[in-house]
């Protein structure tokens, strides 16, 4: 069978385009090379070693992480503060009975010159001293400070005025020894005890005590009201 010149010069040019189409590379082909070769690169890949560990951590030494922000509680929410701590409380109150009483008081300017070396306040009659030294008043509580250090003898004192103050007793002895075990045989904590007494307020006068009482290791106090300490 023959071809007439025209179904020839079409099947040439249908060959023709066959061969273009074949020759062109293929977009799926490709795509899959592509990813062919993707993963062989990364399964290629070493591992990182020991030695590229210790690098990491010595470029990351001293990096902390950032603090995330905390999220302010909605209003209402906020926790309560804290509670006070009794501790503290006490701390504070013997900081004000420490300052309340000072070392730095002239004693030989504010006693009076007899034999007792008693003291009033002003105010206070000399009558006041007779009836103290001989026993008027009856003697309600006492505190030993005998063999304590200064603060320590400072702060016990204090406290012992104030609890005092409040359960209203008028008359009380302060037993602080003759200072005989101290250094050079000086009686440094009669001194300070005397001196301590006339910065407070609620001591009116003391006198020296008898010596059934203690005699020159212990003091007698008379003590303001707590009634007329709150009027005053």
């Amino acid at each position: 069978m023959k071809h007439s010149p025209l179904q020839k010069a079409r099947a040439l040019d249908a060959l023709q385009d066959l061969r273009k189409h074949l020759r062109s590379p293929q977009p799926t082909l490709h795509i899959a090379k592509t990813t062919a070769s993707t993963m062989a690169a990364e399964q290629a890949e070493p591992a990182p070693t020991q030695a590229d560990r210790a690098l990491f951590r010595m470029a990351a030494a001293g990096v902390r992480p950032l603090c995330r922000a905390e999220h302010a509680a909605p209003p209402g929410m906020q926790p309560s503060p804290p509670e006070a701590i009794p501790r503290q409380h006490e701390r504070d109150e013997q900081a004000v009975l420490r300052e309340a009483m000072s070392d730095e008081l002239d004693l030989d300017h504010l006693l009076e010159t007899d034999a007792t070396l008693s003291w009033r306040r002003d105010g206070i009659g000399s009558d006041t001293l007779r009836k103290l030294r001989r026993g008027h008043w009856t003697i309600q509580n006492e505190i030993d400070l005998h063999g304590l250090r200064r603060d320590e003898a400072r702060e016990a004192l204090g406290q012992f005025l104030r609890t005092a103050l409040q359960r209203e007793w008028r008359c009380v002895r302060v037993i602080h020894g003759k200072g005989l075990s101290s250094p050079l045989r000086e009686p440094v904590l009669k001194h300070k005890v005397r001196s301590w007494l006339m910065q407070r307020d609620e001591v009116m006068a003391y006198v020296q005590a008898r010596p059934s009482d203690g005699g020159a290791g212990a003091l007698v106090l008379l003590l303001r009201s707590a009634r007329r300490a709150e009027r005053g």
